[in-house]
């Protein structure tokens, strides 16, 4: 039976590195709805984007997107999530899965993996996904989020450290975590009320703010690898190419 969930998707005009990311044209539409795209395929009951902006509510009215408009303010995405929900008077046990907004080529089959992984574990909070380190040198590199979990899957920390450290030649495999959750809803509204955690701000990964509170997260080995979304202009032509050619899983 497949799992009932929605789709949330932040997105934001402001960016230091590339303000208007959401509107910047791919392939023949904006990049936001090559995101609505992709959740509209994956079967979510709702699609939802959720922004501070009347230039991409406006945009993202004229394709056919539910929008939902929220304060400015939010510390995290997580945050907005939470004003989303409230909003749309979803249902504390609703499953609402955060798909980033610069994340085109998002395959459907994760966003479907992710909820149906929430829903498998009913004493998690949320779900996320994780890959293997492609390449020995992405440990080191801090703009790359590391994972580790125990022995069922439930995550132990984030970092954008090399852990596990590989102290010896045959140490546990590294995995790198995929920015994707799934949440039901009633534990949203519960996040946004916590106290930032020190080592959320150290680190600047939300997530931690649930396992510091005591929150367990379970992570999940995605179904595909999702190609790298969009940082940065520099990365547009790249997508756009990976968009003509089709080069998504169902």
């Amino acid at each position: 039976m497949t799992t009932p969930f929605r789709v949330a998707i932040p997105a934001r005009y402001a960016s230091t590195r590339f303000p208007g990311k959401p509107l910047a044209p791919i392939a023949g539409r904006t990049m936001l709805e090559h995101v609505w795209r992709r959740a509209c395929e994956a079967g979510a009951e709702e699609v939802v984007v959720a922004t501070d902006d009347e230039r991409i509510a406006a945009v993202a009215d004229g394709f056919g997107a539910a929008v939902c408009m929220t304060r400015a303010d939010h510390p995290s995405g997580t945050d907005r999530l939470a004003e989303v929900a409230q909003a749309r008077g979803w249902s504390d046990d609703a499953i609402v899965v955060n798909l980033q907004g610069d994340e085109p080529l998002m395959p459907p089959i994760v966003l479907r993996q992710v909820a149906q992984d929430l829903a498998t574990y009913p004493d998690a909070a949320l779900a996320t996904l994780a890959v293997p380190l492609a390449e020995e040198g992405e440990r080191a590199e801090a703009n790359i989020v590391k994972v580790v979990t125990d022995r069922v899957g439930y995550a132990l920390y984030f970092s954008r450290a090399p852990i596990p450290y590989p102290r010896t030649s045959d140490g546990a495999d590294a995995h790198r975590h995929l920015g994707i959750y799934a949440y039901r809803a009633g534990f949203l509204r519960r996040f946004s009320g916590l106290e930032p955690a020190p080592i959320e701000r150290a680190e600047q990964l939300e997530q931690l703010r649930a396992l510091w509170h005591g929150h367990r997260i379970h992570v999940a080995e995605a179904a595909a690898v999702p190609a790298a979304g969009v940082d940065d202009p520099g990365d547009v032509a790249r997508v756009e190419a990976a968009l003509q050619a089709g080069q998504r899983d169902a």
